[in-house]
């Protein structure tokens, strides 16, 4: 079998499929075991114990599919069109939520799509071992991508590429074919700290090095307890994930808007008035979000992150009286209805939003990829 012909083939097939890009690589990643055990020891994890779960199966993908000696890995981009970035942020007394959640769950979708990648290669060469994995098993996706030249790992760990910065999901299919690798992506970032400068609550403590329990994405997603107070003033009006480390990288002015119609804004986020968000009953918030990625963190965090955002809004009855009347219902959500009420009635006006959040609207107000 010509493996060269057959991985040229797979890129085709990859991007009628609807990823904008494919690369392939081996399975070695051990160069990264001692950081990825060093991360795990310094507890920056946070509560996300199924990252130390499975020990060191992270850095060797042959363990989750004995017989695995490539990857093919995947890329789709996500960036929706009319991404208001600068009016989300500026606008506090509407919410934000990250660019990747406004539309349908993207791993089911992604998923599919490399589960069809894999049955046409079936078709092409018969029966083999395959596996589709979209933020799905312990696999390090990232030093995979990067090995396979779909990136590099930026200084805010998430993976960059020139031609279309970082805006995409990833996605792995490991195969038993022995299809010759790609290129590594080299390191393009240069003396560039912008990611690093401008992190709301300080996350990125080192290059490539995030902790995760001062991030606002884990923060509002995969942690349901009690925000510390240091972070709930940074946290603006954040309430799912946050791009602020995506929105100053100027890599990020050459991406391209998502072919893919499921992950433009879904109606039920058009408007994202603050206090309309907060005062969905839960059978209203599950319809709203069926299909999408903010539906697992459940009703009680969804107000809670709300809630936060709300205590950092300007001042206004209506954001007070929204809030007792959803006192009583859950501890964890009392915690912050209570201290938004203080925020509120502490300070009459809150002017703005803090220093890094404007400079962060005046970067993207400059540099905004293109139809964003």
């Amino acid at each position: 079998m010509n493996y060269q012909e057959l991985a040229d083939k797979i890129k085709i097939w990859a991007q009628e499929l609807g990823f904008q890009k494919v690369g392939i690589c081996d399975v070695d990643l051990s160069e990264h075991e001692a950081e990825l055990q060093k991360w795990l020891d310094a507890g920056y994890h946070g509560e996300m114990d199924w990252m130390a779960r499975h020990g060191m199966m992270r850095a060797r993908p042959d363990e989750l599919l004995p017989g695995t000696i490539r990857v093919i890995s995947a890329r789709m981009n996500y960036l929706p069109p009319e991404a208001q970035f600068a009016s989300n942020l500026s606008d506090t007394t509407q919410a934000y939520i990250s660019r990747y959640a406004l539309g349908r769950d993207y791993h089911k979708l992604v998923r599919n799509q490399l589960k069809r990648l894999g049955q046409r290669i079936e078709e092409e060469v018969g029966q083999f071992g395959y596996r589709p994995f979209v933020d799905s098993a312990p696999i390090l996706e990232r030093p995979l991508a990067q090995k396979a030249g779909l990136g590099w790992t930026g200084k805010h760990s998430l993976i960059l590429d020139k031609e279309c910065g970082s805006w995409f999901f990833l996605g792995e299919l490991l195969i038993e074919l022995p299809l010759p690798i790609d290129t590594p992506s080299e390191d393009a970032c240069g003396k560039c700290k912008a990611c690093i400068t401008s992190c709301p609550t300080s996350a990125i403590i080192s290059e490539g090095v995030v902790d995760a329990r001062r991030c606002i994405s884990y923060l509002t997603i995969e942690f349901d307890g009690v925000i510390p107070e240091e972070f709930r003033k940074p946290m603006g009006n954040r309430i799912y994930g946050c791009d602020d480390c995506q929105l100053v990288c100027p890599w990020n002015r050459f991406s391209d808007i998502t072919e893919q119609s499921d992950f433009h804004r879904r109606s039920s986020l058009t408007n994202a008035d603050l206090v309309q968000l907060f005062l969905w009953d839960e059978a209203t918030f599950l319809k709203n979000m069926e299909g999408s990625a903010i539906r697992r963190i459940g009703h009680i965090q969804w107000m809670r992150n709300l809630s936060i955002a709300m205590g950092n809004a300007p001042f206004s009855p209506r954001i007070i009286d929204a809030l007792r009347a959803r006192a009583g219902i859950h501890d964890v959500l009392d915690v912050h209805i209570d201290w938004a009420i203080e925020q509120q009635l502490g300070q009459e006006s809150i002017a703005g939003t803090d220093t890094k959040q404007q400079r962060l609207i005046r970067i993207v107000e400059k540099g905004l990829p293109r139809d964003a």
